[in-house]
């Protein structure tokens, strides 16, 4: 089985170190093609107003100066041999889940790969913070991800779909279990920081506040809080079908 890696942390980010150590445990043909810096929320992005740039910094591995889309599109359309039968992008450093999917690189490397007509799967880790410091238990995905991937890639899918698969912040001993959920809803309160560089001139920061929101049973944000495993299928299609025919008839 040939995998290709990506992330939106960039090619130097410890999730992708991780993932790459659990990728081995399913394959030896495992390829890495990720982003030259941080693509943290870039979402569903390409590059086409400049150019990609490409580097080689190891054996099998690649680094390009572009989105999560653009690494999935270059490892699968100039870099490997041949197109790979499985896409993990992650571990991402904190958790993708509920309206943060739409915003998420990770998730959009996974989105990519399954518009190619690929298998993939996004991975991300929950973390905590001690003073100003990020601390991300890797080790729980690490110790948990290749029993389950193994399960997720031998369970057929249809086409266009992607698996989210979201790890709590926990201990691997202290996850109770893995449950299949569906996206969750936050409460976002975005805002706009203005301040001021070395000249006095304005600059402007995009910040997120978010209101408590007890997660419903079932949704990936009540798993992650129960310290379970998350599995969220997701599918490419956009499409409300529930309200096709309210509208059809609205415009009759």
């Amino acid at each position: 089985m040939r995998i290709l890696l990506t992330n939106d942390d960039g090619i130097h980010a410890e999730g992708l170190a991780s993932l790459e150590r659990v990728a081995r445990t399913l394959s030896d043909d495992v390829w890495v093609v990720a982003p030259e810096q941080d693509q943290s929320g870039y979402a569903h992005s390409l590059s086409i107003s400049e150019p990609l740039r490409l580097r080689k910094i190891g054996e099998k591995h690649f680094a390009v100066r572009g989105t999560p889309t653009d690494c999935v599109i270059m490892g699968v359309k100039k870099i490997l041999p041949c197109a790979p039968d499985l896409i993990l992008s992650g571990i991402n450093s904190g958790a993708n889940i509920a309206d943060d999917v739409t915003y998420s690189g990770t998730v959009a490397g996974a989105m990519e790969g399954a518009l190619l007509g690929i298998r993939s799967i996004a991975l991300s880790q929950g973390y905590s913070t001690v003073g100003e410091d990020r601390v991300v238990p890797y080790e729980t995905t690490e110790a948990l991800a290749p029993a389950l991937l193994k399960k997720l890639v031998a369970t057929p899918l249809p086409d266009g779909v992607l698996l989210n698969v979201n790890f709590p912040n926990c201990l691997p001993e202290e996850v109770v279990g893995t449950v299949v959920t569906s996206q969750g809803k936050l409460v976002h309160s975005l805002w706009v920081d203005e301040r001021r560089d070395g000249r006095g001139l304005p600059y402007y920061w995009l910040r997120f506040g978010r209101e408590p929101v007890e997660g419903k049973q079932g949704t990936d944000l009540y798993a992650l809080r129960n310290r379970l495993v998350s599995v969220t299928p997701l599918q490419l299609d956009l499409t409300a079908h529930e309200i096709r025919d309210q509208l059809s008839k609205a415009l009759a």
